[in-house]
């Protein structure tokens, strides 16, 4: 039994500079004839040394080379990834904000929630300490990450390793990407294999004992066929008491010439995170508690979170004329994930006792999704058409099971009262109760997309489009096993996009832009007797904004945008347990950002 005396923590030697850490990193880089060192300095974590090494043999190449848009340094000018065609960034009539593989290096990107502190308009959540989760324009989703344009909405905690860049589109991304939240889509472009020799080797060794290694190496083995291979393993403690964090990784892909007009790319992916689930600290009177900042309120031993992640991707891209092209992805995922952990269930009481309860959860779920997207140029007088047309499918399945912790020698309570003093208590058995999840659900999706980029002349742009959903989702309710329930829900729903853009000048465009989508009630793949009546939510979203380039290679954007939730889902107060749909959620916000090179030795973002 751990005595209160031994669980006392004392403050990190870096708890003094914690208010500096939030807002500073300190990067230097240090150039050499055929090698590169890298070094870091985060006071976030503690002292933290990277060294990166790039071989001699290495060629070094920009982004301008992807096949997803080019990207030089901090800025970006291109993409496929919100239009499914290549348009300029400026074109495009909403907000999308694209972390570099650049930025993500200098500023020694770990994690999702290090890369979105620089996205205006998003704010990396908790997310219970066992997941990534996002607040976009306001609205929180665990749901809305995509990678290469396919959806990745299981609940696990990604990393940034393997990515080329990140594109964040904010406001309702229902036209490219389907039923979703209103606050809008994380899509991770990853790093495919190039036909360039990649050798880079990147050891990272900080404080409290945190140790990362990554490796990006590639080549070809012929003219027609590039491989590459990335990998990172990490090993990190915490300022936390009794955090941890271990992290492997691999992610082999190649590439085919299969002829002039078509490639094949594929790639595969293992990963796993295994972490304590750490839940932060509980209010008092409506603020963070003032405490020792390494102390845990739970119990750090028994509460972890894993997750592994296999996942198989393959793209291929043929061009059928001149004008037209087909493009076919396939992602199949399977995602293996536990959690447990003893958390602050209350607020601090005026007696400076809280409220501990456990829970533990596991999920297996298996993602299948196939897109294809048909892109042409069609002239039309002095007008041009840009159409796409896309067709999606896609299969669910997803079991969850959950039990209750309780506490005591008789193991009967389901909650332990304890002092902030010593806020720590120790979980007797897991059981489940009759509330618990045990449910196996599947789920299928069918879509298609229609949206045309009008040219009208050099000034003047039109898009229009919209996406129809059908999203059905069965569930079989396993708390009863003599009796089980069966629940079915089927959702159809219209996700349109109108823009307008003028380019004001060359290097200026401004537009206006209307967007919506829907979130179903069974959007996290759950359902229930006191949710199957309820029809799917609505957002729309009003957008004006302008994009600027200030020289040659800097870039301003700036939009002002209403944000409307409709329908949205609340607890009823008439009846215990059920819910209604309520009224309206409104965000009104402005977004500003400047991304690009000031100088060859200062790039801002």
């Amino acid at each position: 039994m751990q005595t209160p005396a031994s669980r006392k923590t004392k403050s990190p030697s870096t708890s003094h500079f914690l208010p500096l850490a939030k807002s500073l990193n300190l990067v230097l880089v240090a150039l050499f004839t055929g090698a590169c060192a890298h070094i870091t300095a985060s006071a976030a974590a503690g002292p933290e040394l990277e060294i990166s090494v790039n071989l001699p043999t290495v060629i070094v190449t920009t982004d301008r080379e992807h096949a997803n848009g080019p990207v030089d340094g901090y800025r970006a000018t291109r993409s496929s990834t919100f239009t499914k065609t290549d348009v300029a960034l400026k074109d495009v009539p909403a907000t999308v904000t694209v972390v570099s593989k650049d930025l993500m290096r200098d500023i020694a990107a770990q994690s999702m929630a290090d890369l979105l502190r620089y996205v205006p308009g998003a704010t990396a959540h908790q997310g219970e300490g066992n997941r990534d989760q996002v607040v976009l324009r306001g609205n929180s989703t665990s749901a809305d990450f995509y990678a290469d344009g396919v959806r990745d909405d299981a609940q696990v905690f990604r990393d940034p390793y393997n990515l080329e860049r990140v594109e964040i589109l904010k406001g309702p991304g229902g036209m490219a990407f389907g039923r979703g939240g209103a606050g809008g889509v994380v899509n991770r472009v990853t790093k495919q294999a190039s036909f360039q020799p990649i050798n880079e080797l990147a050891l990272s060794i900080g404080g409290e004992q945190s140790r990362r290694l990554t490796a990006d190496v590639g080549g070809t083995f012929s003219k027609d066929f590039a491989w590459r291979v990335n990998a990172v393993a990490e090993d990190d403690g915490s300022f936390r008491q009794g955090v941890t964090t271990k992290r492997e990784a691999i992610n082999p892909a190649l590439a085919w010439h299969l002829g002039a007009d078509t490639q094949l790319s594929i790639n595969a992916e293992h990963l796993r995170d295994s972490r304590t689930a750490d839940r932060g600290v509980p209010s008092r009177n409506g603020l963070p508690i003032d405490s020792d900042v390494g102390q845990f309120f739970g119990n750090a031993a028994q509460s972890h979170a894993t997750s592994t992640v296999d996942a198989f991707n393959a793209a291929m891209t043929h061009r059928l004329s001149d004008a037209w092209a087909w493009k076919s992805a396939l992602r199949i995922a399977h995602y293996d994930k536990f959690y447990q952990n003893i958390y602050p269930a209350s607020a601090v009481q005026p007696n400076q006792t809280i409220t501990l309860s456990a829970y533990n959860n596991a999920n297996q779920r298996t993602n299948t999704f196939w897109q294809n997207d048909f892109t042409g140029r069609v002239p039309a007088g002095t007008w041009t058409h840009h159409l796409l047309v896309g067709v999606e499918v896609g299969r669910q399945d997803s079991a969850s099971h959950r039990n209750t912790g309780f506490f005591g020698a008789a193991g009967t309570a389901t909650s332990a009262t304890v002092s902030t003093l010593d806020p720590f208590a120790t979980a007797t058995r897991f059981a489940q109760l009759a509330s618990d999840v045990n449910s196996q659900a599947d789920a299928s999706i069918a879509a298609v997309t229609l949206q045309d980029m009008l040219e009208l002349n050099t000034q003047w742009k039109l898009l229009v489009g919209a996406r129809v959903d059908r999203f059905t989702l069965k569930v079989d309710d396993r708390r009863t096993v003599t009796t089980p329930t069966n629940l079915s829900r089927t959702d159809t729903g219209l996700s349109p996009r109108l823009g307008v853009i003028w380019s004001v000048t060359p290097a200026t465009t401004t537009y206006l832009s209307v967007s919506e989508s829907f979130l179903p009630s069974t959007e996290t793949l759950s359902l229930a007797t006191t949710t199957a009546d309820l029809a799917p939510e609505r957002a729309r979203n009003l957008e004006a904004g302008v994009k600027a380039d200030l020289g040659e290679d800097l870039a301003f954007t700036a939009a002002a945008f209403r944000l409307d939730r409709r329908d949205v889902r609340s607890a009823d107060p008439t009846r215990a347990g059920f819910f209604v749909k309520t009224g309206l959620q409104r965000t009104d916000g402005i977004e500003l950002g400047l991304q690009g090179k000031v100088t060859e030795q200062w790039q801002l973002f």
